[in-house]
Formats: C-alpha cells, structure tokens, sequence
C-alpha cells in the first residue's frame, strides 16, 4: 500500500527548479504551471513525464481543480488577435453516435475561435476517421493539403518521413518538453526533430467481471496483477464457470488486435522493433527475443492448450467482444474507459432475461491496471497530434500565424481536455489540474484508473512501417501460432525476418 507521504511527497519541489522550468518554457501562461502542483511531479528537468510511482488515482484526483486557465491570455500572448486570412484545419470530428457533450464542445470551439481571433476564417473539415487518412496521403501529394491536421498519434510520422510537415519548435508556443508525456513526445519525433504537438493522449486499462471472478473461486475484487495470472485465471474461470476467462483479440488488419497484444509483449521485454527500449533506434526487432516468444506462448496456452478464450478470437474485435461481456461470455478485457458507457448502452438495449444478465454484468464491472510482466508494467499509448504542412503540400504559403494560433488552441489545457472529453486526455498536462478534469473526474466512471496507465504508455515504432508491422505482421504472426501452422517459436521467427526485410527497405 502507498503511503500518503508517498504519494505526495512531490510538494516539495525546490524553488531553484522552479526557476529552471520558468525560463526554459518563457511563457506567462506557463508559470501557473511551473510552481503549480504537477510540476512537483516531475522526475528531472532533463525528461520527460512524471514519475509512474507518484502518479496514481489518489494524485489524479488531487491535481484536479488547482488551476485557473485564462485561454484567450495565452493564445494572444503567442498570436495577436489581429491575425487575419483563411486557414484549414482537418479533423476526425464528432459522428452521428458521438455524445452529445462532445458534439456541443466541437461547435464552442468553433464559436469561440472566432471571439478569439475574428479576423481568421477557420475552415474545419470534420473528416470521417476511415477516409482522413487517404484523403491526407492524396492531398499533400497533389499539393492540396490543409494548413493544419489533427492526425491520430500513429499516422504523423509518414508525412514527416516524406518532408510534408513542418518542424516545431516547443518554445514557440510556450511549450517545454515536460509538459507532456515521452511516449508523446516520441510519437512527434523524427530525425531528432519535432514535426508535431501532440492534443490528447489515452491509454485503456484491464476489466474484469467480479461475478465471475467470484464464481469461479477467485477474489473479486482484486484482478490479476501479472500476465502469468491472466492465463491461469482465464483456465480457472472457463473450467469452474463455462464462460472464456479472457477476450482475446487475434484478427489480422484490425486495430483492437496490437493495442491488445503488444502491452503484454512489452511487458516480457520484447518489441516489434525496439520500441520500448529507453533509446530505441527502430532499426531492429525484439519480436522473437525470449520475452517476445513468451508472449506467444502466452496466447497459445489460453486459445489451444487451455481453451479459455472463445475459438472465434481469431476473427474477433473489440466490438464482438463488447457482445461476449455484456452476456456474461467472457470475464476479463482489455478497453477504455468508454467500455463502461457503452456496456449501459446495451444494457439499456436488452430485453427479457438478456436485461437482467446485462444488469448483473454492469453491476459487477471494474476496472484496474493492466497485469505487468517479468520486465515491466506496459500499455498503448494512444492519442492525436497537431500538425503544421510544408507550403510545398500546401501547394502554396501557409498562414503561418493562422497556423500557430489553432495548434496553440488544439494543444492548450483547455482545448486539449474539452475536444476530447469523453474518450482521451489532455496531452499538455496542465489540463489535469484545471476544473474541467475535475468535472471530467466526476462525470466519467472508472476515469481515474485508465488515466493511472499514461506513465506506462509505449507508443507504437516511430516508422512509416509501423502499420504494416503492428496490423499485417503482429496479427499474422499470432494467427500463424494459434492455428499451428507454425510453432510459437517458427512463427516469431518469421515474424522477425518479415519485419527485418520491410524496415530494411527503408
């Protein structure tokens, strides 16, 4: 048990810090961060992020409420209110099944751009997720590409390697390193450069039904703490109860299947490249290392050994086994913490006996940390990034202050926590201590716990291969193990010289 001592015992930063901090960032807006309570979290002014042992619900929580956020203040002192022209923006907006509270901030922001600079004519494009990508791609080719894209944190990276993004310097919009998360900072890296502000950041955290739990002689309030007891659990809840322990995610070219395969790979010490590595140089893969082999095996035992994961894992997402959960199918996930509105959703949705095994379900939902392996505790790092085009994928000058001024609006504590209320987090970590965390804190269930996996975040390689590698590659390799068409180690194997021979073609 963490002690109350040791949780905040980050209060105590030194006033000569705090001068260091203030002049490497040089804003005014900053400096309510700088003696504000998360800075006290930071490790060393040399990095990145806060220390994982400090940062937990109870310093979630804590944070919350501490600050005050005068929006328009900051974003004048980057970029008067007399900037003027037209400037674009693409966005994967709000939808038809989006919350409503999500669809009612993405028209503020709009409405209050204007207030804030109403001599810019903002043209936001809200771009469906499936078609932003290609659309982009065919865009900056032809020279038509916007000023600005909000890109998820894993497509950035390809237009950085091509010269269609503009460098960014942090210090011209106020910003310092350690205001934001590594795994953030790494996602906008490339060359040793910045091509990027990263908006919002998210990381999913492990569920599980204490029903089952309970009926299968486990303790339910507690889940398993590492990767060795999500198999042995998952065989004891499919022997005692008949339910899958584990919804496991195996379907090639689907996103579900490495954001919840690779936590436990990095856990054991592995990598599709090096990812996890504290210098990783994304030249080599791990995938076949001890650890990466261990992994497999992991998934071996509960689909082929053990039979405690449904056989249709193979072809499964999330979306199926939302289904399994919601029926008292399968006892422990991987998800965000939308799962549990979502699960009240369909909830909402049965009927007859289905209604009644949905309510049990929802009542006996909760979340914690994902299980750590023999090396370390790990989790997708997830989220978006602000980028700036080159004029050449513009095809013509970009308005360079209409630029600047929505990146500072997209990334600010308030706009990077409200543009993504209900499914991220504000990767400016001044966002978790205003009040808007704290309403967010209130409003959202089980918000907190997801929130408490950010320091264990690894983002996926830095690479314009990344896709092929975590879609293609990963899941093939998996479905090679688990229809035996390969042997664990057979099917790393080829896992490994597969992913050699793309990065070499780079």
């Amino acid at each position: 048990m963490t002690s109350s001592r040791d949780r905040f015992d980050f209060m105590s930063l030194s006033i000569n810090r705090r001068a260091v901090l203030a002049a490497a960032a040089g804003f005014a807006g900053i400096a309510a961060f700088q003696t504000g309570a998360f800075a006290r979290l930071l490790q060393d002014v040399s990095k990145t992020g806060v220390d994982p042992s400090k940062w937990n619900i109870e310093t979630i929580n804590a944070l919350a409420g501490t600050i005050t956020v005068d929006t328009a203040a900051e974003l004048h002192a980057l970029v008067p209110d007399t900037a003027s022209g037209k400037v674009s923006l693409w966005i994967n907006g709000p939808v038809e099944s989006t919350p409503q509270i999500a669809k009612d901030f993405y028209e503020e922001f709009g409405t209050i751009f204007k207030t804030w600079y109403p001599n810019l004519e903002l043209d936001r494009q809200n771009v469906d997720y499936n078609d932003l990508l290609d659309k982009l791609r065919t865009a900056s080719a032809g020279g038509a590409a916007p000023d600005v894209a909000k890109m998820p944190i894993l497509w950035g990276v390809e237009f950085a390697a091509r010269g269609d993004l503009q460098e960014i310097i942090l210090e011209d919009y106020g910003l310092s390193k350690e205001l934001f998360w590594e795994g953030a900072l790494k996602s906008v890296t490339w060359e040793g450069k910045y091509y990027g502000i990263p908006t919002n950041n998210e990381t999913m955290a492990f569920i599980w039904n204490k029903q089952l739990f309970a009926d299968a002689g486990l303790d339910p309030e507690n889940p398993p703490a590492t990767w060795a007891d999500v198999v042995a659990y998952s065989k004891a809840i499919k022997e005692k109860t008949g339910a899958f322990g584990y919804g496991m995610v195996a379907k090639v070219n689907a996103g579900n299947t490495p954001f919840r395969y690779m936590p436990m790979v990095w856990a054991y010490g592995s990598s599709a490249l090096d990812e996890a590595e504290t210098a990783p140089t994304m030249k080599t893969t791990m995938i076949n290392n001890e650890g990466g082999v261990a992994a497999l095996q992991n998934m071996y035992d509960m689909y082929v050994t053990d039979r405690s994961v449904p056989t249709s894992a193979l072809t499964n997402t999330q979306v199926e086994n939302q289904d399994l959960f919601i029926s008292g199918q399968v006892a422990m996930m991987i998800a965000h913490p939308s799962e549990y509105v979502t699960m009240q959703n369909k909830l909402a949705a049965a009927e007859g006996d289905e209604k009644a095994l949905a309510q049990t379900v929802v009542d006996n939902m909760s979340y914690g940390l994902i299980p750590e392996g023999p090396v370390r505790r790990s989790v997708v790092f997830g989220g978006s990034n602000a980028h700036i085009f080159t004029d050449k994928a513009h095809g013509g000058a970009i308005n360079a202050e209409g630029a600047k001024a929505v990146v500072a609006a997209l990334t600010s504590p308030e706009w990077a926590l409200k543009n993504n209320w209900t499914d991220s987090n504000p990767a400016n970590l001044r966002g978790f201590e205003t009040e808007w965390m704290k309403q967010r804190l209130t409003d959202i269930r089980f918000l907190e716990v997801t929130t408490s996996m950010l320091p264990y975040g690894v983002p996926f390689p830095v690479v314009p291969e990344s896709t092929e590698i975590m879609n293609i590659i990963i899941p093939e390799m998996i479905q090679n193990a688990l229809t035996e068409t390969m042997s664990v180690q057979e099917a790393a194997d080829d896992a490994a010289a597969r992913i050699t021979e793309l990065i070499s073609q780079a």
